[in-house]
Formats: structure tokens, C-alpha cells, sequence
């Protein structure tokens, strides 16, 4: 489940040659959480002019594509308050921070992640390939997975967090392709991951 080096995020510039590039003056860190630090960052940019960015700094997080052998979706339904309601979305969740800062890797936290949410491990997977979330405010690189092969996670399964309240639903990938068109199904992760598979699909 190794993943192979991600591409040049700059669009093919040097970073120091880039005439885009931003320089950080001064960080003023206002909050932070368990899983976010927020904070304000002094800029400048390449003609010397100064400004602030407000930034979610976040240890970035995984999302899976999981097809059940009936080529079901696995997808779970969750409250989500930001939103004011509830969002049919695929397995996901935040890298975890080791004691000594460093972050865990995203191929085990994908594996973790699925099992926690869908009661399920995969026999095979695929490494896809990230994005950013937001990249206007927060750090955040997700990490997409495709897994299949699955068996139910019985012996010691691993549980949902204390705070999430979950409920699977299997939808056959035919008809949450169909959603996306529609507008009924509006995570983007989920978006993603079913229109990457889509195209690997040849569709």
C-alpha cells in the first residue's frame, strides 16, 4: 500500500524563482486545538507589498473509495455542523500527531480509517493521489485511496471516535456516480474519489 512521490505542486516553477512566490514575515498563532492551529501570517510578496493570510494550519487526512464485491460505494451518513445537516461521504479522517510531533503515515491511517468507519478491511489497495481540502485558508492534503476486497473486520474491530455518530450505506457506484451529476451528493472528497475511479473505469 506504498505511495508513490506526489507531483510538482508549484505548476512547474522553483519555489525561490517563482514571481508569485509569498514570503513569511511573522506568524501570530491565535488558537490551537487538538487537530487545527489557527493562525495569522504576515506576507510578502515579490514587489515587497505586505499582507495577511489567516491560515488553518492541519496535519492533512486520507479518504477511501471502498467497493464492496457488489460494486457498492461504502459510504457513511453524518451529522455535519457546519453544513447544518447531514452528508453522505466516503471513509475519511485526520493523520494522527505522534507524541514526538511527527505525523503518521497515510497509508496505515487509510486502513484504520476504513475499518473504524465501515467495519470492514480491504484485501487490495490503490494509492490515487492527493489534493488540497481548501488551499485558500488551511493546509489540509488529503490523501485518496481505492479499496476493495473486502471482508467484515470481526475479530478485535476497531471503532468509530467517541463523538462520531455514524450509519453506512452502501450504494451501488453506478448510482452515486448518477448523485454527483444530480447534485444530491456534495462532499467533495467524495466527488473526487468517485470521478477518479470513474476515469480509471474509462467512463
Amino acid at each position: 500500500m506504498s505511495a508513490p512521490k506526489l507531483g510538482d505542486p508549484t505548476g512547474g516553477h522553483a519555489a525561490e524563482e517563482d514571481p508569485l512566490r509569498e514570503t513569511l514575515v511573522s506568524s501570530e498563532v491565535v488558537r490551537q486545538s487538538r487537530i487545527l492551529e489557527f493562525r495569522i501570517d504576515t506576507i510578502e510578496s515579490a514587489d515587497g507589498q505586505r499582507s495577511t493570510r489567516d491560515i488553518a494550519a492541519h496535519p492533512g487526512g486520507v479518504c477511501v473509495v471502498a467497493l464492496d464485491p457488489d460494486d457498492r460505494v461504502l459510504f457513511v451518513r453524518q451529522w455535519r455542523h457546519a453544513t447544518g445537516g447531514p452528508l453522505l461521504e466516503i471513509p475519511a479522517g485526520t493523520l494522527d500527531r505522534e507524541p514526538d510531533g511527527t505525523i503518521e503515515g497515510h497509508a496505515g491511517a487509510a486502513a484504520r480509517e476504513l475499518e473504524e468507519e465501515t467495519g470492514t478491511r480491504a484485501g487490495s489497495w490503490r494509492y490515487l493521489g492527493a489534493f488540497y481540502t481548501a488551499p485558500g485558508f488551511t493546509s489540509e492534503l488529503m490523501h485518496l485511496y481505492l479499496a476493495s476486497d473486502l471482508t467484515p473486520a470481526d475479530d478485535g474491530r476497531l471503532g468509530p471516535d467517541e463523538d462520531e455518530r455514524l450509519e453506512l450505506s452502501p450504494i451501488p457506484f453506478d448510482d452515486a456516480l448518477a448523485m454527483v451529476e444530480r447534485g444530491e451528493l456534495r462532499d467533495a472528497k467524495s466527488m473526487i474519489g468517485l470521478f477518479w475511479v470513474a476515469r480509471l473505469r474509462g467512463r
